[in-house]
């Protein structure tokens, strides 16, 4: 007896509203309570004065426009410097390949957490880069790397690299070599070739990529607050001070929404746009 498709799917579907659907509508309920302390959900006592709190302070907007930009910048670096590793990865031999795709994956198979403290010593004054810098010259002194945005720019952009790689690699491994030999017949320059022919046609794993990376990158609490310090505040750290610290949960639970859904615009625009990219390559 043939078993439907669709039924075969149903203890997937069960465990995404059990575990993903269900938490998020008791967070929205929470979010809508009065107060500061967690209680009972009623239609009678909805509220959106946390909603209102978080855009009445100009700080909490400034936390949110920071956050959101740092993703940005997180997943540029990436993408600059994930490409050409991603094509060298593609074009390599099977051998050299599977070399490189293990030291692609090898980030994500080390705890955040000890790399994380790994760069905190390699980003300190008398770390690994000042040294560096001293040594060539660059500098007379250290260079203050930990507790600014450029250090959690690059500690972020090493953790995440793998999530713009993988899909960009996947996409390039399967491109035709014949349009690359086709491109240079017809007279177009490496450079041409790559813009013109690669890039159109690794469009997908681009997107791919910068969408896994911007996700990550902004929500990446561990990294932002151990580089980040206390001086550098994100939106991951701010949910965290009015959970923990403040026990404010329903506030919590009202920033972390609206978190989300700027996240999710983000994402959104950014689909939209390679989407249109596409379709104009393509006309």
């Amino acid at each position: 007896m043939r078993i439907p498709e669709s039924r075969l799917a149903l203890p997937l579907a069960a465990l995404f509203v059990v575990c993903f659907v269900a938490p998020l509508f008791v967070l929205l309920a929470l979010s809508l309570q009065a107060g500061t302390e967690a209680q009972g959900f009623s239609l009678g006592r909805v509220s959106i004065a946390h909603y209102r709190d978080f855009f009445a302070d100009g700080f909490n907007d400034r936390i949110l426009a920071q956050t959101l930009l740092l993703g940005i910048k997180v997943t540029a670096v990436c993408l600059l410097f994930g490409f050409p590793v991603a094509w060298i990865a593609a074009r390599a031999r099977a051998g050299w390949q599977s070399t490189l795709t293990l030291l692609i994956v090898l980030p994500i198979l080390t705890s955040v957490v000890v790399r994380t403290f790994a760069w905190i010593v390699i980003l300190g004054r008398h770390g690994i880069v000042n040294q560096l810098l001293q040594w060539l010259g660059l500098t007379s002194d250290p260079v203050n790397l930990l507790f600014t945005e450029t250090g959690v720019i690059i500690v972020l952009a090493q953790v995440q690299m793998p999530l713009m790689v993988l899909p960009i690699m996947t996409v390039l491994s399967k491109l035709d070599p014949n349009l690359l030999d086709a491109s240079q017949a017809l007279g177009a320059g490496p450079w041409r070739t790559l813009r013109r022919v690669v890039v159109p046609l690794a469009a997908p794993g681009i997107l791919a990529g910068c969408i896994l990376t911007y996700a990550a990158s902004v929500t990446a609490f561990v990294t932002q607050t151990l580089i980040g310090g206390a001086r550098l505040v994100y939106m991951p750290l701010r949910i965290y001070q009015e959970a923990m610290g403040a026990n404010n949960w329903p506030y919590a639970a009202a920033i972390s929404i609206i978190f989300m859904v700027a996240v999710l615009a983000v994402i959104a625009i950014a689909g939209k746009v390679g989407n249109l990219t596409r379709s104009r390559v393509h006309a």
